[in-house]
């Protein structure tokens, strides 16, 4: 990658964090013997923390304690694992902070310390329009909401009620863009509001202590509200799709063009993963899955209560998930959180998907056919 390029991704990153910061943090990561064995390495970030300051890697899910959903149950489930050995190739997971997992996870993919990444759409973007080429190959079903909350006393009926007031939002996450097609439908502007870039939990005590009149945020806003000191002004929950955040495994791009067989591999894992997810009699392990983040089990039912559970953890590159990354791209352009628009067609490659429908014989159950 050019200097430029890696100019534009560390401003981009910005957006997100403070980028000496992600720098920083990312360095201790790469920098480590782990981040560039010997051999082939099969590396998979998702959003997860570090056991004893180090991290860790596969094994079961008591080894990867904040591991949730797809990805705690390919290790659970072993497949991914016994098919690399089979082609001499081990796998890896690595774990990305939550207060700086899209800078992070971008700089990963530039430095090429990781192959594989599960994580939201807006950075994802930033990324791509970095000129850090990566694919998404398993979409992660059908969104989940982003939430504006204000002190339990607040008078505020609409986001036009905040105009002059302190909101705060994690810049760059996905959440953001969700807030701000909100502050647009009101014919208004960042410039309307003092907007001060804190990370969920920064926000979260800013509000609390009353040094914020307004916080956007992801189904954490239900914790404020069981804790007394937040109510839900507005979300996405009743939103079309495009107002919601999505997310899935994104690749490398030279990663999917070396090593398509190994792609596949990872994409067949998870899409395994996704039709356990997706079954009704496995709603509660889900809900139980989910808490091992430290998320309240009320919350994640309170945040899986709407829509299709089907639906939910659908794997496919439906019109509607095609359609949001698109004209995400193009408000994130206009948006200026990006310094120029590109074609999603040029970001993501189905066939891992649809391989993976066949050879686990779904095509009936997602398809209808």
């Amino acid at each position: 990658m050019n200097s430029e390029k890696r100019g534009v991704l560390r401003r981009a990153a910005v957006i997100g964090a403070a980028a000496v910061v992600a720098v920083g943090l990312l360095t201790a990561f790469v920098r480590k013997p782990w981040a560039r064995p010997a051999g082939r390495v099969v590396r998979i970030a998702y959003v997860g923390s570090l056991a004893g300051g180090s991290p860790t890697s596969t094994g079961n899910t008591s080894s990867l304690p904040s591991l949730t959903g797809a990805p705690a149950l390919v290790v659970e489930d072993g497949w991914l694992e016994r098919e690399l050995a089979k082609r001499n190739a081990r796998l890896e997971w690595v774990p990305m902070p939550n207060a700086n997992v899209g800078p992070m996870t971008n700089e990963a993919f530039a430095n090429h310390s990781i192959d594989f990444a599960g994580y939201g759409e807006l950075p994802s973007i930033i990324a791509n329009a970095a000129g850090v080429h990566t694919k998404l190959i398993v979409p992660s079903g059908r969104g989940s909401d982003a939430y504006l909350v204000v002190p339990p006393d607040s008078t505020a009926k609409s986001i036009a009620d905040l105009k002059g007031q302190r909101i705060a939002i994690h810049r760059g996450r996905p959440w953001e863009l969700p807030f701000a097609r909100l502050v647009d439908s009101a014919g208004l502007t960042y410039a309307d509001f003092t907007v001060l870039n804190l990370n969920p939990e920064a926000g979260a005590a800013a509000l609390a202590a009353r040094k914020v009149d307004a916080l956007c945020t992801t189904s954490s806003a239900f914790i404020l509200v069981d804790k007394g000191v937040g109510k839900i002004l507005w979300s996405t929950a009743d939103a079309p799709l495009d107002w919601k955040m999505l997310g899935g495994l994104w690749a490398a791009a030279d990663f999917v063009d070396r090593h398509p067989d190994l792609t596949q591999l990872v994409a067949t894992a998870y899409v395994k993963a996704s039709a356990w997810e997706s079954k009704d009699e496995n709603r509660e392990a889900m809900i139980q899955s989910a808490t091992r983040n430290g998320t309240p089990a009320s919350v994640v039912r309170r945040e899986y209560e709407t829509g299709s559970w089907r639906e939910r953890w659908s794997p496919l590159f439906a019109a509607p998930v095609l359609s949001h990354y698109q004209k995400a791209i193009a408000y994130a352009a206009d948006k200026r959180m990006i310094d120029h628009t590109f074609d999603f067609r040029d970001c993501y490659d189905d066939r891992f998907v649809l391989a993976a429908i066949d050879d686990l014989g779904l095509r009936g159950y997602w398809l209808g056919r």
